[in-house]
């Protein structure tokens, strides 16, 4: 049944009724709703997508405030993923959402891409699982934008968007690099990046738990910045408007 498509006037005068139409029979899929994968959500929602999968295994911590689209001084300890689904169906009751609230771990990642989504975020921040995740994504020849490091930096007009193999002194980016070569991947992953120097003084060190043993500081708009760019590349892809 086709959706009722009469809340998306805006971006129909936009793109036309033919491809906000075909919005609404896609799946993309997003991992992580931290701060860019929040805003990534959002934005690819309100683009009109029939159909959504969000995957995340965190609760909200005080400390996400800063940054974080689902997190509120009122839900400190709720799952970030039930925040996320229930504010994307009231935005578009008729999303057909799935929703996972697990963190990402290798054992999974191969069940995920049984329902092949038409397209994947990867707003991931730990190494292990995002090279999984990426690695299987590209096996199948999902297409996937992948966020590299937001923390760190300041300058949001410095963002870009290039083939992994083009990425540059990102930090994150040259450890993802390093870690698909093990797996025989060069190129052919859409990454969000900057190359804005990280301000080194902002690392800290962390527990180790979900496979993440160091963390940035962070800034209120530089992930959502990096969230709403890969939305851009997701929808602007589907709709073949890339440039």
């Amino acid at each position: 049944m086709m959706q009722d498509i009469s809340w998306l006037g805006r971006t129909t005068l936009l793109i036309g009724e033919e491809k906000v139409k075909s919005l609404t029979q896609k799946h993309v899929m997003v991992v992580g709703m931290g701060g860019v994968g929040s805003f990534a959500a959002e934005f690819i929602c309100r683009s009109g997508i029939g159909k959504m999968t969000i995957i995340d295994g965190d609760v909200v911590d005080p400390t996400n405030r800063n940054r974080q689209l689902p997190a509120l001084y009122t839900n400190h300890g709720q799952s970030k993923a039930d925040i996320m689904a229930e504010r994307l169906q009231s935005i578009n009751p008729e999303l057909e959402l799935h929703v996972i609230r697990e963190f990402i771990n290798p054992e999974m990642v191969e069940k995920l891409f049984e329902d092949k989504p038409d397209y994947i975020v990867d707003a991931i921040d730990s190494i292990t699982p995002k090279i999984t995740f990426l690695s299987t994504a590209f096996q199948h020849k999902i297409p996937i934008v992948s966020s590299m490091g937001a923390g760190a930096k300041l300058d949001p007009t410095q963002i870009k968007v290039v083939d992994i193999s083009k990425t540059f002194i990102c930090p994150f980016a040259q450890q993802i690099r390093k870690n698909l070569k093990k797996h025989n991947i060069y190129k052919g992953i859409k990454a969000v990046f900057s190359p804005e120097l990280p301000i080194k003084e902002s690392l800290m060190l962390t527990d180790g738990k979900n496979y993440k043993k160091s963390a940035y500081g962070t800034i209120s708009y530089l992930p959502a910045t990096f969230g709403a760019v890969a939305a851009s590349v997701v929808i602007r892809d589907l709709i073949n408007q890339t440039k």
